[in-house]
């Protein structure tokens, strides 16, 4: 059967059972069964003409779907020369590589370009192993891939434990508190790789208290450990900053970056280091390679989104568009779900809805597609319906996905009260 059958067929939830996987096809069928076909900017269309907002994406979308400058950079790249040979230097590798370090603090200038954030975690982990730290600590709740090295961070039993054993020498330290970090380094100085998230977003846009990168950046200098920020979901304009670093001036090690750095049109991530990290990288080129890292096509795609990201000021329009977004969420779902939510919480276009009752976040997430709105439901903690809509939104569009948001947030207070 060829794809076109499959796509007139409307079978594609068939295919998915027998060829992709069941449970994708189960969740698919939960949440309407729709067919996304076409997205442009903030909207997604589905096969039978149908129109969502997409508030979801995981990040993303920053730059919406489909953004011009990003697609005309990948277009034009895909006419001249998309893959190359790697033999030879390639321009698009060189622009992309420049533009990110200019968007990136001071010092960061080394970076290695990869196709996935857990790609970017695992070049990390290799870095960190090369300059003599072997062991790991992350956070619990902390989202960091789940390849075997990524996953070894990602600190959630359920995602765990049928791929055991992991990586040795891994600990993990509960998210802002200081002091169990710092008996951790004190325990193994000079040994250890830090691995954080400015905001943790898989675990619920959980928002640490101010001061506490900048407090982990001084364990981390005292004790000699090296320190890695996971930006890949919060960073290019997420939280209303470039970087989450970037609010209280820190200086990771390494810093690394994905999702919205292919513009909605590509995957692309990457581990940007500072030249001392990245020394011995910097000397052998073959101790970490990948066929398709740096290709013309996605460098291409980076070189848009940073584009679109300064020309149409997306980060100052993230900063204001969170400031209206955040009290609104907070008052729709606290008048119509009030004794249900624990809390509200975000930075940017990054938005947590906590819920105090079990299932009552998938059961909004279900309503709100029926008013035509994409969210995301968090993959460290079941208990939060998150919101990361691009920064590209108009007033119009604003409107909409807070109506929808009422709506959808009424329907289900009432059910929930009636039972």
């Amino acid at each position: 059967m060829t794809i076109e059958s499959v796509t007139a067929d409307g079978d594609v939830e068939r295919v998915y059972r027998t060829n992709l996987s069941a449970g994708r096809a189960m969740i698919a069928e939960m949440t309407g069964g729709h067919v996304e076909v076409a997205s442009d900017g903030a909207w997604v269309t589905t096969s039978d003409g149908r129109r969502f907002l997409n508030a979801g994406g995981y990040g993303v979308f920053i730059t919406g779907a489909r953004h011009p400058i990003v697609e005309d950079e990948v277009v034009r790249q895909l006419r001249t020369h998309p893959v190359g040979t790697r033999m030879f230097l390639d321009p698009a590798a060189a622009r992309a590589a420049e533009m990110l370090s200019a968007c990136t603090p001071d010092g960061l200038d080394r970076i290695h370009f990869c196709g996935s954030g857990a790609e970017a975690t695992e070049a990390a982990i290799k870095i960190a192993r090369l300059q003599g730290r072997r062991r790991l600590v992350s956070m619990h709740g902390g989202y960091h891939g789940k390849t075997m090295g990524a996953l070894s961070l990602t600190a959630r039993e359920a995602y765990q434990q049928p791929f055991r054993p992991l990586l040795p020498d891994v600990t993990h330290v509960a998210y802002g508190d200081v002091g169990e970090l710092e008996a951790e380094l004190s325990r193994y100085p000079g040994e250890v790789c830090v691995i954080v998230e400015p905001v943790q977003g898989e675990a619920g846009v959980v928002v640490p208290a101010p001061g506490y990168l900048l407090a982990v950046r001084e364990l981390c200098t005292r004790h000699g450990a090296l320190l890695v920020v996971d930006e890949i979901q919060t960073g290019l304009g997420r939280l209303g900053s470039w970087w989450g670093v970037d609010r209280e001036g820190v200086l990771p090690d390494v810093l690394l970056s994905g999702k919205a750095l292919g513009g909605g049109i590509l995957p692309v991530a990457a581990a940007v280091c500072t030249d001392e990290v990245f020394g011995l990288l910097n000397r052998d080129p073959f101790l970490h390679t990948s066929t398709f890292a740096a290709a013309p096509l996605a460098m291409a795609a980076v070189c848009g989104a940073l584009r679109a990201i300064r020309e149409d000021e997306l980060v100052p329009r993230a900063e204001a568009l969170g400031d209206v977004l955040l009290p609104a969420v907070t008052s729709i779902v606290g008048q119509h779900l009030g004794p249900f939510v624990h809390e509200v919480r975000g930075r940017g276009l990054l938005i947590g809805i906590e819920f105090s009752e079990p299932g009552m976040a998938a059961e909004l997430l279900v309503e709100l597609i029926s008013n035509r709105i994409i969210a995301n439901f968090s993959l460290n903690s079941d208990w939060v319906l998150r919101f990361t809509p691009p920064a590209i939104l108009t007033e119009v569009e604003t409107e909409f996905l807070l109506d929808g948001l009422d709506n959808a947030a009424k329907t289900v207070g009432i059910r929930y009260q009636h039972s």
